[in-house]
C-alpha cells in the first residue's frame, strides 16, 4: 500500500490499496483513474467506482463534489504509468526489459527468449498471458494497460526474475501504455499492413511501432530484421545500438543452409565469424527469422552459444504451428496466423511438406481491421485446396457480414464453404480429411475464449480439434 501523497502531489494522505481504470474491478481503497481511450471515457463510471470502494479519483474534467477526494490533472493517460510505477516501487527498473514488436512473430520471439533465458530467470507477457516458473496466468490484452502491467512486473520481481520478455503491440505504443519504460533490448520482427482501423493509416501504424526503438536505452540494443522493408525507418528511430539479423552476410547475425521439415528446422547461423548449427523444433522459414532474433538478443545480453544451446530443443510456443496427434491418419495444425502476411508465410511453408490436400478453417475478428478481410479470404482460397470460413471473435458484428467480406474476391471459386459456427467448422474439416491431408485451424492459436455480441464464452481451438478427432476415430472404430 501507499499513501496518495506518495503517488501524486496532494495534501491527501489516505491509503491507496491499488490502482484501477476499470470501475468493475475496483476493490476497497483503490485509486480510480479516469483514462480516456477515445471510444471510452471513464469519467462516466466515477459513481460506480466510488460505490465499489474507491478511496480517491483522478480526473481530467470537472465532475463536481464527490464523497471521496477528486484530483484533477492535465492528462490521466500520461499520469497512469507514473502512478503505477511508484505504487509498485518501480519494478521495471529491477528487471532487464526486453520488448518485441512487429505485425507477426511477437509471441514466438518473446516466448523463445523466455525459454532461452529460463522461465525461472525471465517472465513473459503477451498474447499467451503472463508467466514465469512460479505462475502462468491469463491477460485481457497482448500488452495490458498500465494498471495491470506494472503489477505483473512486480510479480516477476517477487518471483526472482531478472528479465522480462514482453510483446509490445502497436496499440499499446499508440496509447502510451509503455510510454515510461526504457527498454534494455527492443526487437523488430516485421511490419506489414495491419490494424488500420485503429491507426488510420499505414504510416501511423509504422510510426507507432517504431516508438519502441526510440524508448530503448542508449546503452541498450535495437535488434532489427534487415530483410523487412521498413528496416530503415526502425533504424532511424533507434536510440540503442543497432544489431541486425537476416539472410545476407552483412548482418550482425545471418543464417544459411536452411532445411525445413514438418515440426523441425535445420540451419546455420553465423555470428562474429563463428558458425553454429541449429536444430530447432520451431518449423517454417518465419521461425528461422524468429529464432535468429531471439539468439541475437541473447548474444547482445552477453550469453555465449554454449550457454543456451541445450535450451533450443525445449522451444515451444503454444498455439503456434501446434501439431495435434490423436492417432489419426492425417495432419492437423492449430496456429495463431491471422494477418495476410502471417497466413501467406504459413501456407507457403505447408506447401513444402509431403501432404496431399490442405484444408483451412479461418475467420476474421469483428470490430478489427475490416480492410484485410477480402485479402485474407483470397489468400486462403488461393493457397489451400479447401477453405472453410467461420466466425472468430465477431463481437458486435454479424459473422455473416464478416464472412461476406472475406469471400468478396472469390465468389466464383469452387473450393470454399461457409460454416458459421466455429466448432462445427472444425468438425467439418476433420470429417472431410483424408489420409495424408493437412487440416489447419487458424486465427486463435491457444486462446481460450470467443467474444460474441453479448458475451464472452470459453472456446479453445486445440480442445475442439482433439474432441472432433476423437469423435471421428470413435465412429471409425465401430
Amino acid at each position: 500500500m501507499k499513501k496518495l501523497n506518495q503517488l501524486i502531489d496532494t495534501n491527501c494522505d489516505i491509503e491507496v490499496t491499488g490502482i484501477k481504470i476499470n470501475s468493475k474491478e475496483i476493490e476497497p481503497g483503490n485509486l480510480f483513474v479516469c483514462t480516456d481511450m477515445g471510444t471510452l471515457d471513464r469519467h462516466q463510471f466515477i459513481d460506480d467506482a466510488i460505490e465499489r470502494g474507491a478511496s480517491a479519483v483522478i480526473v481530467k474534467k470537472d465532475v463536481g463534489k464527490k464523497s471521496v477526494p477528486i484530483i484533477k490533472v492535465d492528462n490521466p493517460n500520461d499520469l497512469l504509468p507514473i502512478l503505477c510505477s511508484k505504487f509498485y516501487d518501480e519494478p521495471e527498473n529491477k528487471l532487464t526489459m526486453i520488448g518485441v514488436t512487429g505485425t507477426d512473430g511477437k509471441t514466438s520471439v518473446a516466448t523463445m527468449i523466455q525459454t532461452l533465458l529460463g522461465n525461472s530467470n525471465c517472465g513473459y507477457i503477451g498474447t499467451n498471458g503472463y508467466s514465469c516458473s512460479k505462475f502462468n496466468k491469463d491477460t485481457n490484452n497482448t500488452t495490458p494497460d498500465s494498471d495491470k502491467l506494472y503489477g505483473y512486473f512486480d510479480e516477476f520481481v517477487n518471483a526472482g526474475c531478472k528479465y522480462c520478455s514482453m510483446e509490445v503491440c502497436s496499440e499499446a505504443l499508440m496509447r502510451g501504455r509503455v510510454k515510461n519504460i526504457k527498454y534494455d533490448v527492443s526487437i523488430l520482427t516485421n511490419i506489414t499492413s495491419e490494424h488500420l482501423n485503429i491507426h488510420g493509416t499505414l504510416e501511423n501504424y509504422i510510426n507507432d511501432k517504431c516508438k519502441l526503438f526510440s524508448q530503448t536505452k542508449e546503452s541498450g540494443f535495437c535488434i532489427l530484421n534487415r530483410d523487412d522493408e521498413h528496416f530503415e525507418k526502425a533504424k532511424s528511430s533507434s536510440r540503442g545500438k543497432v544489431l541486425t539479423y537476416g539472410k545476407d552476410m552483412d548482418n550482425d547475425l545471418y543464417f544459411k543452409d536452411i532445411k525445413l521439415f514438418p515440426g523441425r528446422n535445420l540451419f546455420t547461423i553465423v555470428y562474429k565469424g563463428n558458425e553454429y548449427k541449429i536444430d530447432s523444433p520451431m518449423a517454417g522459414l518465419f521461425n528461422v527469422y524468429n529464432l535468429s532474433a531471439a539468439l541475437l538478443t541473447l548474444f547482445a545480453l552477453g550469453y555465449k552459444f554454449e550457454d543456451i544451446e541445450d535450451r533450443i530443443k525445449l522451444l515451444k510456443v503454444s498455439g503456434r504451428l501446434e501439431l495435434i496427434d490423436e492417432g489419426q491418419d492425417f495432419y492437423v495444425m492449430v496456429d495463431y496466423a491471422h494477418t495476410p502476411n502471417g497466413i501467406t508465410k504459413l501456407l507457403e511453408y505447408v506447401k513444402l511438406l509431403p501432404i496431399k490436400r490442405s484444408i483451412v478453417v479461418i475467420g476474421q475478428a469483428g470490430e478489427r481491421d475490416p480492410y484485410k478481410r477480402k485479402d485474407v479470404g483470397k489468400i486462403v482460397a488461393d493457397g489451400s485446396d479447401i477453405a472453410i470460413f467461420t466466425y472468430e471473435d465477431p463481437r458486435s458484428e454479424d459473422p455473416k457480414d464478416i464472412i461476406e467480406m472475406m469471400i468478396e474476391k472469390i465468389k466464383d471459386y469452387k473450393n470454399y464453404e461457409i460454416v458459421i459456427d466455429r466448432s462445427e467448422a472444425i468438425k467439418r474439416a476433420i470429417d472431410i480429411a483424408r489420409p495424408g491431408d493437412m487440416v489447419m485451424v487458424l486465427g486463435k492459436g491457444n486462446e481460450t475464449y470467443e467474444k460474441l455480441k453479448d458475451k464472452v464464452i470459453y472456446f479453445n481451438d486445440i480442445e475442439e480439434v482433439k474432441k472432433h478427432i476423437r469423435n471421428r476415430l470413435g465412429i471409425m472404430n465401430k
